[in-house]
């Protein structure tokens, strides 16, 4: 009989496990099956951790069994109007994201505190860790004094950052924080910070997470559940508050075969990520299963799981089996953690072996493993897969597609269209992966060998995603010749991947826009979007470190390496890549050299963190004492902003815009133009040029962020055409229609999107955008919502929406409203002159329709239809009090008041 009440449920549930001779217990996922009469061991991995998930937290008898009836059963639809509230075990953050979330937690403080609350008691309830490794931008490359010079600017550029940063690590409880200069937050993850198994207070659970950033999946490649959400939905898992889900939809992806010599998992990642795109994962839970996974290391597995986001999966997850015990042993984790894993995994059904059946999933998709082949991604996309060789002919294509150079006979031509300007090995996708970082040593030893070196347009870096990594390529002699091609480590952190390329070898820039080229970047990362990697760059290709290398040799895209030679030694020797790639067993001995005493000397002091961290000065308080005068942290406003749900009235269209709007084009990450909105800010706050960091680096002013809403430079503005980047036109309350035609004459001019927002806010007038298919895709960024609000955004209309950019609007109170398929072809007719009334109940449900009117200056109406996509109850509660910032603090606040 199924218990009915918690006492009961513990009673029965919570069983014991003992483990070198102490006792621990665990919720037991069997007997709680036995008692359901399910077949657990069909069930996907990914079920059967929420279904622990929701024993462990359990609510009431009817609520907790319908949801474990329904998950045990499968018997559901995504629209099923059932809703599961997740608890993960920690949040993982980097500091682009952290830094805004923490200084939210700090306003929290002060909201709570001048509510009369207790702004102590503001913390997070939830463990959090928080790698810093988005700031090291590459300022300097190709040089032995890289890494030194770029770590120096990264100091001196975000010491206000770090200062705040060091402290929230004193001021908030359950905080840990990762100094600068110690790798990527995910590969940290992977190598340190996760355990697949915690023990809490004796109380064994599956180590979960949700990450401030969208790669956090990379840690499902060891075992564990976690995905990316949005910084606005991790504050609110920080304090305690669950993750609102749909039931998942799960597909299981099946992989058979081995991957043939030569092929790697950047190769196997850009197909699957073509494949799974295609096939329509969007929103659903990927879970790899098959014999072809006993072939794949767990750098391998996590290579694919990282790159979820690109193939549209909330996660990508792979089971706990031997492979991942010998990568606890080998990441140096502690021997009494790796026997609780193997334990608690067998006990719970969680283990995987041969002999595992294999679960049943809804939906299947079969991949063999042999059939994959040298890949790269790109120019745009990095679900556009491409085969090695066929990269001569897209470049070509590109060219003649974006136009023709210009040119000047007069001035000396040092690069033309389809060069690679940038060729950077980076992003924790790759570089925690030792067989390709391994693979690209080995090549480019054979190429300094050969007598090959690589053209001095290109600007080469190499920025490993740990110390490990550094490690084993010192130790087996291989870094003395990537430094010998350019590629020396530049630093240690997210950078070209994330737009922190830094400036172009010898002011390519001016060439490059004079002659309006079509030049490239080459990068080991997990995107490619338009305007991420350097604004200077049209064409982004996606690459595995070897073939980075490759091209980099070669200094240009205009080729087909699988047939044509890279380059021509002094010797005049034709050199081929298959003259440069390394053997089976020639990878297989350096790959041994990859060892547990590595990771031991690169995580023994990882808090600690080098001199320039603990120089840092900070003042021991409370509540932060903000300063007036810092151009990196500013206490936002949003806990003054109203958020109103009433019915939008005469709101203005601030932007039409396309299919595949990122969030790169909403709030960019990388650099800050001189002559933009927040380069015109920083310049009036006495910031020069060469100091204004990157929008990311700036998340914590809002101020700077809300002038960078919308501030990129190729993002296209139907309201602004021809002219493109950041600009629109405001139909605000004193435009008039006076003739029969709509002329360009009558037009208001072209603006500044931040400009126009000023004037709609001055003139009381609500704001809302108009957007294609997949509005919101690319990384976690909560400002892409955060400055939507302050630029006065009401409601979103758009044809479909990215899940964790969907979720970020209605946690600030911006409406996303999604155009029924049948009104798509009359919104891709309006102009922006239009005012928009949208019609809202008092009594707000969740995926409610919603009527959306449109008159035009002309008196003519369009109405169309839309569904509301607030999802679910919480993300209803959290909207209607105000945005999930406010609804937090005014818990807080009457938790407070009722204990008074």
């Amino acid at each position: 009989m199924i218990p009915n009440n918690e006492h009961a449920w513990r009673q029965r549930y919570l069983q014991s496990l003992t483990l070198d001779g102490k006792e621990h217990v665990y919720w037991s996922l069997k007997t709680l099956a036995n008692d359901y009469q399910a077949d657990l061991a069909h069930l996907p991995i990914i079920t059967r951790l929420f279904i622990e998930n929701v024993m462990r937290h359990y609510e009431d008898h009817g609520k907790t069994s319908a949801i474990i009836s329904a998950l045990f059963s499968g018997k559901y639809a995504a629209e099923d109007d059932i809703e599961l509230f997740f608890y993960p075990s920690r949040v993982l953050m980097q500091d682009y994201t952290g830094v805004p979330a923490l200084v939210d937690l700090a306003a929290m403080r002060d909201a709570v505190s001048l509510a009369g609350g207790d702004p102590e008691r503001i913390n997070p309830i939830c463990a959090v860790d928080l790698v810093i490794d988005h700031s090291v931008i590459v300022d300097k490359a190709g040089s032995n004094l890289a890494l030194a010079t770029n770590r120096q600017l990264e100091m001196r550029r975000n010491q206000e950052r770090y200062q705040f940063l060091k402290w929230a690590q004193s001021a908030f409880d359950n905080l840990t924080v990762i100094p600068p200069g110690r790798g990527i937050c995910h590969q940290v993850n992977l190598e340190y910070l996760a355990q697949v198994v915690r023990n809490e207070q004796g109380v064994l659970i599956p180590d979960t997470l949700v990450g401030t950033d969208s790669h956090t999946t990379m840690i499902n490649g060891l075992g564990v559940l976690g995905w990316g959400v949005g910084g606005i939905e991790a504050e609110a898992a920080m304090l305690g508050q669950p993750i609102s889900l749909n039931l998942p939809h799960i597909v299981g992806v099946k992989l058979e075969g081995e991957l043939q010599e030569g092929i790697t998992a950047t190769d196997l990642v850009l197909t699957l990520t073509e494949r799974l795109r295609t096939y329509g994962v969007v929103g659903k839970y990927v879970e790899f299963f098959g014999s072809g996974i006993m072939n794949l290391t767990v750098a391998d597995r996590a290579t694919l799981s990282n790159m979820a986001p690109e193939y549209g999966a909330n996660c990508g997850l792979f089971p706990v089996d031997e492979r991942v015990i010998a990568y606890l042993q080998l990441t140096n984790r502690p021997q009494p953690l790796i026997e609780n894993v193997r334990a608690y995994a067998i006990a719970q059904g969680l283990w995987y072996d041969a002999k595992t059946p294999s679960p049943i999933y809804k939906e299947t998709v079969h991949v063999d493993l042999s059939d994959i082949e040298p890949s790269l991604a790109g120019p745009k996309r990095p679900q556009d897969r491409l085969a090695l060789g066929a990269i001569k002919q897209i470049t070509q294509a590109q060219i003649d597609l974006m136009g023709k150079s210009v040119t000047n006979d007069e001035v000396p031509h040092t690069i033309t269209d389809g060069d690679i300007v940038i060729a950077a090995i980076t992003s924790c996708t790759n570089t925690s992966n030792p067989t390709v970082m391994l693979t690209a040593g080995l090549l480019a030893k054979a190429a300094v060998e050969k007598g090959l070196s690589v053209p001095e347009h290109v600007k080469t870096s190499l920025a490993p995603g740990s110390q490990a990594v550094a490690r084993y390529l010192d130790d087996t002699g291989l870094q003395a010749y990537l430094d010998r091609l350019g590629f020396q480590r530049i630093g240690f952190g997210c950078t070209t991947c994330i737009g922190n390329s830094g400036p172009l070898n010898s002011d390519l820039e001016a060439d490059i826009e004079q002659q309006h080229l079509n030049v490239c970047a080459i990068l080991s990362g997990n995107r490619n979007f338009e305007g991420r990697i350097h604004p200077s760059v049209s064409l982004n290709w996606l690459a595995s470190p070897p073939l980075v290398i490759a091209f980099a040799l070669a200094g240009h895209t205009r080729i087909n390496l699988q047939k044509e030679p890279i380059a021509t030694n002094i010797e005049g020797e034709d050199i081929y890549l298959r003259d440069l790639w390394p053997t089976k067993a020639m990878l297989d001995h350096t790959l041994r050299q990859v060892t547990q005493h590595q990771f031991r000397l690169s995580y023994q002091d990882i808090e600690k963190g080098d001199n320039h961290w603990q120089n840092l000065t900070m003042d021991n308080s409370i509540c932060y004492p903000w300063d007036k005068a810092s151009t990196y942290i500013q206490r936002p406003p949003f806990f003054e902003c109203e958020i109103s749900q009433k019915p939008i009235k005469s709101a203005r269209i601030l932007a039409i815009l396309g299919d595949s709007i990122t969030t790169d084009h909403i709030s960019p990450a990388g650099q800050i133009a001189a002559n933009s909105p927040a380069g015109l800010y920083l310049a009036a706050h006495h910031v020069s040029s060469a100091d204004f960091n990157s929008y990311g680096a700036r998340r914590g002013n809002h101020e700077v962020m809300v002038r960078g809403t919308f501030a990129n430079q190729r993002i296209q503005n139907k309201m602004a055409a021809p002219q493109i980047g950041g600009v629109t036109r405001y139909f605000g309350a004193n435009y008039s229609y006076h003739r029969d035609s709509f002329s360009s004459v009558e037009l208001p001019p072209v603006i500044s999107i931040y400009e126009a927002s000023q004037q709609a806010i001055s003139d009381d007038t609500p704001l809302v955008v108009l957007a294609g298919k997949e509005y919101g895709t690319g990384s976690s960024r909560d400002w892409a919502a955060k400055g939507c609000l302050l630029q006065n955004v009401k409601a979103v209309i758009a044809e479909t929406f990215e899940r964790i950019h969907r979720s970020n609007l209605v946690g600030m109170g911006i409406l996303p409203l999604q155009i029924a398929p049948q009104d798509r072809g009359d919104v891709q007719l309006l102009t922006g002159r239009e005012a928009v009334f949208i019609d809202l109940n008092h009594d707000l449900h969740p995926r409610q329709d919603v009527k959306i009117m449109l008159r035009d200056v002309d008196g003519s109406e369009l109405q169309i239809s839309a569904i509301l996509r607030i999802d679910n109850q919480r993300e209803l509660d959290y909207f209607n009090g105000g945005g999930v910032l406010r609804y937090i603090a005014n818990t807080f606040v009457t938790k407070n008041n009722e204990r008074n």
